[in-house]
């Protein structure tokens, strides 16, 4: 397969690997007073850099969302607004010398987006459900080198659709070029055989349904007998029929029929010819009904401003939450929506890593309002708008604004915290036990540590079972620990394995070996990301 070569690509195929492992810090909830809450913990906003809030959110949420949306940079080379879209920020750029060296300085604005995005990619592609998508708004300046690196890290055969939305339903003649009124939206599947959601039917499209001859299988629609091949093509699909009302014999000669004679002569049977109203047209239709068809529409990759929106629309709704316009390119809610209907589940987890004004977090809550869903959703943002402007539009969408009614809900705001080890290796204090304990036990079983009921408490070192495997992390930050006899005593779960943590051991390997038991050193058998 071909690949895409960059300045930098050396540098950062395998960054996603060495970045911190930050635990995310708590910093506030926010619940709405208009309706019953779901639980804070379910709606995340991360205040940081998306990177490292991307693999923060492995621990939890490794393999467990079912649809990624995300608004990265154009890279048009516009620095007007409230991030430079050229990708010349400084964070970025500091960080590119950092990872790239002094290469970086060397790198052109197509080099520097690429390295931004790559290891952002590859850390989402972990996220992902096995029966996920990610979709991604792009417009032409790297929608090619967009879907070269996709093919690389997700696979060419898990390309979905490039979806074009129509973004403006006005051109511009304050230009000597194209007026540009559309955009991609980049579609790619965990898994090969993505299947989309059927998009409700709309009443225009019930209404092409009828029941002229009162039939009581209820209302049908005429489907030409004819095919869209020449007789010669298929001779076995060339044969005579009379029409009943007329005696008249009817041979195809530009096009041949539909199905083979014995299927012609079974619709007969089932009342399914139809004639035209007279009775006299010179080939007939069939009968499809209504109830035989699917209770939905397959979406197309043609999105219209009526169906997904548009960006007066976008710029509309910040304008109403908050009273003046504050991005120049915001998505409209609608198209995040369809985006929605047509990728996740009523309970499933929706990410969005470039939060930018939040319309991802306020789609998620209007859809869950119009369908009683309860899909969540996790947000990153890394600018410092991400409380003023990112978190306050999701607390006015559940609290109801301009005249809309509230959607209810709840969320906690989080921002970046220690990371797990100090640059010397080991286990960083400052980090917090708890988070240490999640970590261990991801890094274990890459699951989630679960919250213990009282009933199934053990000391004060157990993580959980998993597996037959009983986990233990036995660490205090201002003494050295020891697995020994006395330990074991404190111990009550039963388990085929036991995997203990601690700063030494005492026990002999052969007493280990009889029991099960296997010994992690903290922090040298502790593993990294």
């Amino acid at each position: 397969m071909p690949t895409l070569h960059w300045i930098g690509k050396t540098q950062v195929v395998n960054h996603h690997q060495d970045v911190p492992f930050r635990l995310l810090d708590y910093q506030f909830s926010n619940t709405s007073k208009t309706s019953t809450p779901t639980p804070s913990c379910e709606n995340k906003i991360i205040h940081g850099d998306n990177l490292e809030a991307l693999k923060a959110l492995l621990i939890s949420y490794e393999g467990l969302i079912k649809c990624i949306y995300i608004d990265p940079p154009y890279n048009t080379g516009n620095e007007s607004w409230v991030y430079n879209d050229n990708v010349n920020d400084p964070k970025l750029k500091k960080w590119l010398g950092q990872v790239v060296g002094k290469e970086s300085e060397d790198l052109s604005r197509h080099d520097k987006w690429l390295c931004m995005m790559y290891p952002r990619l590859k850390l989402l592609h972990k996220l992902l459900r096995e029966d996920g998508s990610i979709w991604i708004s792009i417009d032409d300046n790297e929608v090619a080198n967009l879907r070269s690196v996709m093919d690389e890290i997700f696979g060419a055969n898990c390309f979905v659709t490039n979806i074009i939305w129509q973004k403006r339903y006005t051109r511009s003649n304050n230009t000597d070029n194209f007026t540009n009124v559309t955009e991609h939206i980049i579609v790619y599947s965990k898994r090969p055989g993505f299947k989309p959601n059927l998009l409700i039917r709309s009443s225009e499209a019930n209404n092409r349904y009828s029941n002229p001859d009162n039939d009581e299988r209820g209302p049908w629609k005429a489907a030409s007998f004819l095919n869209q091949v020449a007789p010669e093509a298929r001779p076995n699909l060339c044969y005579e029929i009379i029409n009943p009302n007329t005696g008249e014999s009817i041979f195809p000669t530009s096009k041949a029929w539909r199905s083979s004679k014995e299927s012609w002569e079974k619709m007969i049977e089932e009342n399914r010819v139809w004639w035209g109203k007279d009775g006299k047209s010179k080939s007939p239709s069939i009968k499809r009904f209504l109830t035989e068809v699917k209770q939905g529409i397959a979406p197309i990759n043609f999105w219209s401003y009526e169906f997904a929106g548009h960006t007066d629309a976008a710029n509309l709704e910040i304008k109403q939450l908050f009273g003046k316009k504050l991005f120049d390119t915001p998505k409209p809610t609608q198209l995040i929506e369809r985006i929605l209907e047509v990728a996740t589940d009523q309970d499933s987890i929706v990410l969005d890593s470039f939060a930018g004004s939040g319309t991802t977090a306020h789609a998620v809550l209007k859809l869950n309002q119009q369908d009683g869903g309860n899909r969540k959703f996790i947000l990153t943002e890394m600018e410092d708008y991400a409380e003023h402007i990112t978190a306050e539009r999701v607390k006015r969408v559940m609290q109801g604004y301009a005249g809309q009614p509230g959607t209810g809900g709840s969320f906690d705001y989080l921002t970046l915290g220690e990371p797990v080890f100090t640059e010397s290796g080991e286990l960083n204090e400052q980090a917090g036990l708890a988070g240490l304990r999640q970590y261990i036990y991801y890094a274990e079983t890459k699951q989630a540590l679960p919250s213990l009921a009282p009933a199934a408490a053990d000391n004060a070192a157990f993580l959980a079972r998993h597996d037959d495997t009983a986990y233990y992390f036995h660490y205090e930050p201002d003494a050295v620990t020891t697995l020994n006899h006395d330990f074991l005593a404190t111990m009550r779960t039963r388990a085929g394995q036991y995997i203990i943590y601690a700063d030494n051991c005492l026990l002999t390997p052969e007493f280990m070996t009889q029991h099960g038991i296997i010994f992690k050193k903290i922090p040298r058998d502790i593993s990294r990301f």
